[in-house]
C-alpha cells in the first residue's frame, strides 16, 4: 500500500493597508504586480499542492483572480500573517500550511522545497529558512531580520538587531557562517499553527514586531534549515525600482541558460 502524498497549502497573506507601504501587493514590478511574482513562484514548486492568497481587500482578490490565481477573503482583525493563515486553516482541510509573506519573492521555486521537503520528513511542528548574510549593511539594517540557531538547527532568537554581535570586531562587519538572514516564510503542522494562533501576543513579539517570537516565548521550537537559493524583498516604496531591476536581470539569466540547454550540440 503506497503512502498518500501529504497536502501542502501555501498561503500568501496580503493586506492592502500596510502601514509602511499602502497597496504594496499590487505595486507593479515590470509587467506583473508583486503578488503575482510571489504566487507564480510558489505554484511552480514541485512540493506544493495548492497556493492561496488570503486577503482583506477586494482589489487584491480581483487582481489575483485576474492572473488565474486563487484568493479568499479572510475578514477580521488578525494580529499577524500567521494568524491570517490560521484563519485559512480553519476554513480548509490540510496537513501542512506554509505562510509565504506576500513581499518575499523566491527567485527559484526550489527555495520553497528547501523548507517543505525536510519539514515533511521530520517531526517538528514549525519550521523556517535562513540564508547566509554577506553584506555588512544587511547585518545592521533593521528591516533585515537575523536569526541565530543552536547546533541542532533550532532557532535560539530572531531579531532586527545585528545578532550575534562580534564584541572584538570594531568594524561590526558580516561574518560568513555566523550571520544569517531569516526569510519570510514558515511551515506548520496544522495543530501547531492553530495552537500558535490561540496564544497571546508575547512581549518580545510586540517589542521586535516579529510574530515568530510568540512561538519561542511559549516554548514552541522552530527548526531552521539553510537555503542557498536567492529571494528579493519589497519593504518600502524605495525598494520597488531596485527589486524590479533584479527580477529583470534574473529573467535574462534564465533565458540565456534556457537557450544554452536547448542549443544543438556540435
Amino acid at each position: 500500500m503506497t503512502k498518500a502524498t501529504p497536502s501542502v497549502m501555501v498561503v500568501i497573506p496580503a493586506r492592502y493597508g500596510s502601514s509602511r507601504f499602502r497597496g504594496k501587493p499590487l505595486v507593479m514590478l515590470g509587467r506583473k504586480p508583486l503578488i503575482q511574482h510571489v504566487y507564480e513562484q510558489a505554484a511552480a514548486c514541485r512540493a506544493v499542492t495548492e497556493v492561496l492568497v488570503a486577503t482583506d481587500d477586494e482589489r487584491i482578490k480581483q487582481a489575483v483572480e485576474g492572473f488565474g490565481g486563487r484568493a479568499v477573503m479572510v475578514a477580521g482583525d488578525y494580529r499577524t500573517g500567521t494568524d491570517r493563515v490560521a484563519g485559512v486553516a480553519r476554513m480548509f482541510g490540510g496537513d501542512y500550511f506554509v505562510n509565504l509573506q506576500g513581499d518575499e519573492i523566491p527567485l527559484q521555486p526550489d527555495l520553497l522545497a528547501d523548507l517543505i521537503e525536510p519539514f515533511i520528513k521530520g517531526s517538528t511542528g514549525m519550521g523556517t529558512l535562513k540564508r547566509m548574510i554577506d553584506s555588512t549593511e544587511d547585518v545592521h539594517n533593521p528591516s533585515v531580520v537575523k536569526v541565530v540557531t543552536d547546533h541542532l538547527g533550532n532557532a535560539i532568537y530572531f531579531s532586527r538587531a545585528p545578532i550575534p554581535l562580534v564584541r572584538d570586531d570594531p568594524s561590526r562587519r558580516a561574518v560568513g557562517g555566523l550571520h544569517y538572514v531569516h526569510l519570510g516564510l514558515y511551515m506548520y503542522r496544522r495543530d501547531t499553527l492553530l495552537r500558535l494562533a490561540s496564544l497571546p501576543t508575547g512581549r518580545l513579539e510586540d517589542a521586535e514586531k516579529l510574530e515568530q517570537l510568540r512561538a519561542l516565548e511559549h516554548g514552541i521550537p522552530i527548526r531552521v534549515w539553510e537555503t542557498k537559493h536567492a529571494s528579493v524583498r519589497v519593504d518600502t516604496p524605495e525598494d520597488v525600482e531596485p527589486v524590479a531591476e533584479k527580477l529583470q536581470q534574473f529573467d535574462v539569466i534564465k533565458q540565456e541558460l534556457g537557450a544554452l540547454k536547448t542549443a544543438p550540440s556540435r
